[in-house]
Parts: C-alpha cells; sequence; structure tokens
C-alpha cells in the first residue's frame, strides 16, 4: 500500500513538474506581436507571410521583406521605439518611448519583424 501511495505521489509530482516547465515558455517576438494588449501589430499590419496572422487591419504598411526594407535593423528598432520621431504625423504608437514595450521585448519584436 505505501508503495502505491508512493507511487502515485511521485506520477503527481512529475506531472505537476512539467506542467510548470510547460508554462515557463519564453515569450517571443511575435507572442508580444500578436498580443493584443501589448504590440498588437496585427490591429494595423497584415504580415502576408504568416497563415496565423489572421483579421489583420491595413491602415500600416504590410509587415513583409523587412530586411529588404530596413538594410540596418537599427533603423526598424528606432522606428518602432517612437514613429513619431522620424514622422510627427505617424500614428503608430511610440513602443519604446511611452514604456509600452521593455527594451528587451522591444528587442524581440524587432528580431521579429525583421525576420518578415
Amino acid at each position: 500500500m505505501r508503495k502505491r501511495v508512493s507511487l502515485i505521489a511521485c506520477t503527481a509530482l512529475i506531472a505537476c513538474a512539467q506542467a510548470v516547465a510547460a508554462g515557463n515558455k519564453e515569450e517571443t517576438g511575435k507572442d508580444i506581436a500578436f498580443d493584443r494588449s501589448r504590440g498588437n501589430c496585427l490591429a494595423c499590419h497584415a504580415m502576408p507571410t504568416l497563415p496565423d496572422a489572421e483579421q489583420p487591419g491595413n491602415s500600416g504598411p504590410p509587415l513583409i521583406a523587412m530586411s529588404a526594407r530596413f538594410p540596418d535593423k537599427n533603423t526598424l528598432r528606432a522606428k518602432i521605439h517612437d514613429a513619431t520621431a522620424g514622422n510627427p504625423d505617424s500614428f503608430m504608437p511610440p513602443y519604446g518611448k511611452h514604456g509600452v514595450l521593455t527594451e528587451e521585448e522591444l528587442g524581440k519584436v524587432v528580431d521579429f519583424v525583421y525576420g518578415l
């Protein structure tokens, strides 16, 4: 009986550890970009190369061939950080300037978008 209880407890402990490990997946730039409460890139931009980029907006340019459009990744980062610096009339939120995204999150989003 004790062996059975120990076996059940051990199995439950392993299952809990696996659930915690699965929940600690590192957040990607795509996760942030698709998150409606933070990046929310799909509200304004289509991502034609991604089949899971559903119901995109069309008020911003499509995010495609980004490394060709922005050969210098730092230029893309600056635009996402604060688009109003280069265009005061831009309606793109200044994600970095207003602290919507941390520097680490901003870097992940830039890496993701640059790869589109």
